[in-house]
């Protein structure tokens, strides 16, 4: 499932994240777990995105 610029539910490809998460995601360009980058730490300074979301899309990326 990818993420249109319209969808901003609390699923990002299919991992449940949350809103603002997602949202900050799909701003910086992401629309899928294999566009993120390899360090999915630097994400936290995306604005909505905490430490929470991050955990859940490594487990997801596993």
């Amino acid at each position: 499932m990818t993420t249109s610029d319209d969808d901003r539910g609390p699923d990002f490809d299919g991992v449940r994240i949350g809103r603002p998460a997602t949202g900050a995601l799909i701003d910086a360009g992401y629309s899928t777990l294999s566009d993120l980058p390899r360090d999915l730490e630097s994400l936290l300074a995306l604005h909505g995105v905490g430490p929470s979301a991050v955990r859940r899309l490594r487990e997801a990326r596993a």
